[in-house]
């Protein structure tokens, strides 16, 4: 009996042809198929891709870091006029205290201002007449020319004076007057001693007689009970005085 090979069959002894295999879904030509559109070569071996950088906790949170606050009047353009008898320092602080600002702060001292007049100039040690006033006057609306020209261009200002609180002609009407009413007075007062040791360390036409200095700086106590910031400077530095000076400064800002 003749025994049969199925066509691709399984087994030995059966007859007929051997059913065909189930037909193969086709493989899908994906990223490893080369030429092929959006192909991309494998990496090669050993070569790792970079790990994702993880955000930081800024960027998770959205928290944006503040810059540090700043004490005392920060970044408000002022017009500031400095109170106070001869020898008190007043010229001084108002420079360190512009010097210092984190903003744009000018310094005009009314002294130096009177001091552009070198032909006949008023000199104070010859007493007050009316060659002094006038040149006081004229200097002053100087002074507030030059402090509202800064101001206008958001520049503060900073004054220092000797001005009186019992005398109009060169009483805080005038300067608020020439400036503007934002102006804000602040008094510098250390003691008599004080004063008198500071004038004898000056000279010129700054340096005044101990008796004057004695009649100024007992004549400017009537601030006291004014209402305006007072600052005894005897113990303090240049550096702890404008400091002060700043804080009476903030207060007046935010005050009623």
């Amino acid at each position: 009996m003749q025994q049969g090979v199925g066509g691709g069959g399984a087994g030995w002894g059966q007859q007929g042809p051997h059913p065909a295999a189930p037909p193969q879904p086709p493989i899908a030509p994906a990223q490893g198929w080369p030429g092929q559109p959006g192909h991309q070569p494998p990496p090669q071996q050993g070569h790792q891709p970079p790990p994702l950088a993880m955000p930081s906790l800024s960027e998770a949170t959205g928290h944006i870091p503040l810059p540090p606050a700043v004490a005392g009047t920060g970044g408000a353009v002022l017009a500031v006029l400095l109170i106070g008898p001869a020898g008190a320092g007043k010229t001084t602080v108002a420079r360190h205290w512009a010097s210092t600002r984190p903003v744009p702060t000018a310094h005009v001292s009314l002294d130096d201002v009177r001091e552009w007049v070198c032909s006949g100039f008023a000199d104070p040690q010859a007493g007050w007449n009316e060659h002094s006033e006038a040149q006081y006057r004229l200097a002053r609306r100087t002074c507030g020319f030059a402090a509202r020209n800064y101001l206008a261009n958001g520049i503060s200002c900073i004054l220092d004076d000797a001005v009186f609180p019992d005398r109009p002609v060169v009483g805080l009407g005038g300067w608020k007057r020439h400036v503007g009413p934002t102006l804000l007075p602040v008094v510098l007062l250390p003691g008599l001693e004080i004063v008198l040791e500071r004038n004898a360390a000056r000279s010129g036409n700054r340096r005044l007689s101990d008796e004057e200095v004695a009649r100024i700086h007992g004549r400017m106590a009537g601030w006291y009970g004014s209402g305006l910031p007072i600052i005894d400077n005897s113990h303090l530095d240049v550096e702890g005085t404008a400091r002060a000076l700043d804080e009476a400064l903030a207060r007046a800002l935010t005050g009623p």
